[in-house]
Order: C-alpha cells, then structure tokens, then sequence
C-alpha cells in the first residue's frame, strides 16, 4: 500500500474513534454508490451525519478543510440523497469534516460540525 494510502487509512481509523467518543454511532465507512463515496456515515442524535477525513501528514500546502471543494461538496450530498433514499431514512442529514494532521499516532484533529449546508 502507498505510503499515503496508509496514512489515509490511519486518518479515517482515528476520526472514526473520535466520533466515538463523542457519542456517534457509525453506520457506514467507505459507502459507495454509482461511482460516489462517502467516508463515514454516522447517527448522532436526531441526525443521519455524513463525514469526509481528510488527513495531512502536515499542514505545510494548507489546511486539510480546504481540500473539500465545492466540487467534493456536490458529490457529498447526492452520494447522502441515494444513501438516504435507499435505505428510506427520514431523519435531518448534516455534513461534517474531520481534519486529520500528523504522523502514524501523534494525529491532531479537529470535528467541524455542520461545515457545509446541503446546495445542489
């Protein structure tokens, strides 16, 4: 596996724990459907949540957040409408980010809850 690829997979490993602790119950990881993906899919409280990591060994070329583009944002939510009518699922949908920064263990990260609203 390339180095970044396992960095990556690291990454979602320490969100996923994170949402955890505060209480998320993950449904999916890796959810794909018709050529779109979503990283992570989690109930928390009255929400159906939908989670994109992104993970840096640095922020030497920018802030990971910034790596989620309008583009990525589009492909997010009609991914989260299929999820939610496939499996008929009416519950308020938010769409959150995890920043992962770091090396192997030493990850800092950062939820950003609601960080975009749904635009299509």
């Amino acid at each position: 596996m390339a180095k970044h690829n396992e960095l990556g997979r690291k990454g979602e490993e320490a969100a996923v724990n994170c949402l955890k602790r505060k209480g998320h119950r993950v449904l999916e990881r890796n959810w794909s459907f018709s050529g779109y993906e979503i990283d992570i899919i989690s109930e928390y409280e009255e929400f159906i949540v939908f989670v994109e990591v992104k993970t840096r060994s640095s922020v030497e070329w920018g802030n990971p957040e910034n790596a989620v583009t309008e583009q990525r944002m589009r492909r997010m939510i009609r991914a989260a409408s299929h999820y939610l009518k496939i499996n008929h699922i009416d519950k308020p949908a938010r769409f959150d980010i995890v920043t992962v920064i770091g090396k192997e263990q030493n990850f800092e990260l950062e939820h950003i809850e609601d960080a975009f609203l749904p635009f299509l």
